[in-house]
């Protein structure tokens, strides 16, 4: 294999190879960047067994050929080389990769190409366009509720399921859910919705986050096949693919028919201002108390937490409150995340009840729902010698 490239015209693709791969653990070939170079480009190639990535770079190819090279040193010795032109060849027993920029030298040895496995192409059935902004969104909005655990299956994976709204047209819902929180974003892609089978699909989360990586801003290409779910970049130079989950999804209709009924109270209250609070707040949190104690009365929401070792802390905030509910409890930091996802200026809470399912909502964040459950409200009181 011998081939003239630019640096600048591999790095991405080199970078985006790299993050897929254990940086030390786990199989010598699984560690691996592959470098094909055929015709007049270069496919830069890389697995961890599950999730595949496929560039193919413009580059002056002298003589075709395969070679594969620990992943992770390739990258960075490309990285920190300038830009310019790079002469990348296999000596002539082809064990090692031979590097030259200028009077610039190096040398890696390469892996087996007996190692190497054809990777999945993008399959030649429908397809759907899709804007990696969108899905970059979709994916920040929900994944932070989904189980960091492999072990819980189904809510350990991204749920996209097609659907229908309340006026009975087509609505895409992505759905993640750890037990404690669940969070729901509705989107309008007929194509997409046409294509996906009508149980939905399954992602897992681990897959979802090295996709959020990769995700070019502009236009992507979708396509299922018949156990990966597959993306491409619009000028169809990359591509990334996963597998596809099989668990069966929890029936969410209960804790959100909860939610959609109205409750028990509901509140109004500024975002940011609220955000701001139980950033104070959090600083009287302990490992024993991390949350915060919301009362109600009138139009004012009082904030409380204490913790034996940190003091206390007491705000209040105008808002606008129904309802006969007094008191509720909820972590401290996943409600400041919780928060953080959403874009309206005011937020609308639904309480079903201090210990059942609460809703949260944003005019500015249309088809989008968070529900989280409230903690148990325990009465403590902690004195000190000069109290006594």
């Amino acid at each position: 294999m011998y081939l003239k490239v630019f640096r600048d015209d591999i790095i991405e693709g080199l970078q985006k190879s790299s993050n897929i791969i254990p940086a030390k653990t786990g199989a010598a070939f699984l560690r691996t960047i592959w470098l094909k170079a055929d015709g007049e480009s270069l496919s830069i190639m890389s697995t961890d067994s599950n999730l595949e990535f496929c560039g193919s770079y413009a580059a002056r190819v002298e003589t075709a050929g395969l070679a594969g090279v620990q992943g992770r040193s390739f990258y960075d010795l490309v990285r920190k080389l300038p830009p310019g032109e790079i002469a990348i060849r296999t000596d002539e027993a082809g064990s090692h990769l031979l590097i030259e920029q200028g009077k610039r030298k190096y040398k890696l040895p390469t892996n087996d190409p007996s190692w190497f496995q054809k990777f999945s192409d993008f399959p030649a059935v429908e397809s759907v366009v899709w804007s990696g902004d969108f899905l970059s969104e979709l994916i920040d909005k929900t994944a932070f509720c989904i189980s960091d655990e492999d072990t819980m299956e189904a809510i350990a994976c991204l749920n996209l399921t097609p659907g229908t709204d309340k006026n009975g047209e087509k609505l895409i819902r992505a759905q993640g859910l750890n037990g404690h929180q669940f969070s729901m974003l509705g989107f309008r892609n007929e194509d997409l919705h046409g294509m996906l089978p009508h149980g939905g699909i399954l992602i897992q989360k681990k897959y979802l986050l090295e996709l959020r990586k990769w995700l070019p801003a502009g236009e992507v290409e979708l396509a299922l096949g018949e156990k990966r779910l597959f993306f491409r970049t619009g000028d169809k130079i990359e591509t990334f693919s996963l597998p596809l989950s099989y668990y069966q999804y929890p029936d969410v209709g209960g804790f959100l028919a909860k939610v959609t009924a109205g409750g028990s109270a509901t509140l109004k209250v500024d975002r940011q201002e609220f955000m701001d609070a139980l950033d104070r707040i959090m600083i009287f949190n302990s490992e024993n108390n991390r949350c915060t104690n919301l009362s109600f009365g009138g139009t004012e929401m009082q904030l409380f937490s204490q913790g034996q070792d940190v003091g206390t802390a007491n705000e209040s905030l105008n808002v606008e409150f129904t309802g006969e509910l007094k008191k509720i409890a909820f972590p401290t930091r996943n409600l400041i995340e919780i928060l953080s996802h959403f874009a309206s200026k005011q937020l609308s809470f639904v309480l079903t009840g201090n210990e059942g399912p609460c809703g949260v909502k944003g005019d500015e964040d249309p088809d989008y729902l968070v529900i989280i459950m409230p903690m148990k409200i325990v009465e403590e009181t902690y004195y000190t010698e000069e109290d006594a």
